[in-house]
Formats: C-alpha cells, structure tokens, sequence
C-alpha cells in the first residue's frame, strides 16, 4: 500500500489503528508485525509520519516507545482514545494511509477467538473511528488487516466498512483541496513564535500552520496546515505549544 505513493512523490502519513507499532527485529521478514520497520528503512524514504492509535502498552516493549518519540512519531493509548474518542480526528484528517488491524479491537466484540484479545477498542468505537478515517478529505487508501475469515468477525467488519463509507458521502473537501480565503485565522503569540491557526467557517474544524523554513532541507516544500483541535488552539493561548505541532516542524527538517 505504501510503496503505491513513489509515482506520486510526496510525503506520505500512515495511521494504523492497531494495539502494537509492528516494529520487525532485525533480519525478519516483513509481515503484518514487522512491516513499520521496512518502512522506515527502505529507499526512497517518503514517510513523513506515522501515527498508531490504540497501542497497549504491555505488546510493545519500552524500546520501541522510546523509538517512537525518537523519530517524532505519534503514539496514542488505548485509554485515551477511549475517554475521548474525538481526539483522533484531527490525526485521520491528516493521513493519507489508514490501516486498521483488527486485533486492535476486543474479542467479545471482534468474535474473533483464534487469537484471543480481552482488551481493545468496542464496536462502537472503532465504527466511530472508521467514520472519522472516511469523513477525511486526505485519506486515499482504507484497509482492514488480520482478521480470521470468521462469521462472526465478517459482521463487523462490513459495519466498519459502511461506517468508512458513510464518512466518505459526508467529505466537506476543505484543506487541501480548498482555498485559505474560507477560514478565518488567529495568530498567537507563544514564546519565540507566532503560531497561526485557521478554523473553518463551514465545519467549525481547526488547522494550525507549519511555517517553510527557506534556509533549511525541508521535506515539506510549502507552508503546511496540521489538523488540530479546538483545544490544542486553548492552550496555545494559554502558552501552551501544541506537541503534533513540534513534532511536525522537527521531523520536517531532520
């Protein structure tokens, strides 16, 4: 599915919807657990980021955490997508890859009792979260990984797929494919910086901009707007620098 972006020679972002980062030790042939560690590797390099969301933390030791941060990558617990579920949607606004592993979600909800998983995202939740992937205007490939081919687990995947659907009917094609002029900015002064938000006047939806840096080698090549949360811009105004905004503006010109 990645290597489908070369032709197209942008940047890519990733979100895996998956209780681990399927990172692969070294040697191991790429499979469903080990493919993030190709992707990093292998040439040309075109991720820019990659986001997992649903990780638990007991699958996936504390070297591939710290590897995460280290490469100013996104990684958001199962808790805390499940205490508030909308803090996902800016990351799926922002991806053109989505890959959802249904591993991710609980066995009493998944039926899927080959590979047994007490803890994970309900039916609820990652039909929500499968909408959130589809209402994206950027997200361009959708797939649903590690299942069972079982009865049961059919059920749910054809509702995660109608949700993904649903979504899709109900893209408002704003950023990037509409013009600045049909939002209205904020600018907001914090430490050295002036951030610069936009919120949409159609879907009251937020984006803050990552500034082109002409004197450095940039991977973005123009000046780029992140989705973000109305309460990312809060805490801006209130001296707080949003992290995906950091994490951004580094890995731009690393």
């Amino acid at each position: 599915m990645y290597r489908a972006y070369d032709e197209l020679e942008q940047m890519v972002n990733l979100v895996a919807i998956d209780s681990k980062f399927d990172f692969g030790k070294e040697d191991e042939q790429m499979s469903s657990n080990s493919y993030l560690s190709q992707m990093i590797i292998d040439e040309p390099n075109n991720l820019f980021n990659f986001c997992n969301i649903g990780y638990q933390t007991y699958y996936n030791s504390q070297e591939e955490i710290d590897l995460i941060e280290k490469l100013f990558f996104d990684g958001y617990r199962l808790g805390e997508v499940s205490n508030n579920i909308a803090l996902a949607e800016p990351v799926f606004r922002d991806a053109d890859i989505v890959s959802l592993d249904l591993n991710a979600v609980k066995s009493a909800d998944s039926g899927n009792f080959v590979s047994f998983a007490p803890n994970g995202f309900n039916g609820k939740e990652i039909c929500a979260l499968a909408r959130y992937a589809g209402i994206s205007d950027k997200v361009s490939m959708f797939g649903v990984f590690n299942h069972h081919n079982s009865r049961q687990e059919s059920i749910l995947i054809t509702q995660i797929i109608w949700y993904f659907i649903e979504g899709y009917h109900y893209r408002s094609k704003e950023y990037p494919f509409g013009s600045r002029e049909n939002y209205i900015k904020y600018s907001v002064p914090i430490e050295d910086e002036t951030l610069v938000f936009y919120k949409s006047d159609r879907t009251d939806r937020w984006w803050i901009e990552i500034p082109f840096v002409s004197n450095g080698n940039n991977k973005l090549k123009r000046n780029t707007l992140l989705p973000c949360s109305y309460e990312e811009y809060l805490g801006a105004c209130n001296q707080e620098l949003p992290e995906r905004w950091w994490k951004a503006q580094r890995k731009n010109v690393l």
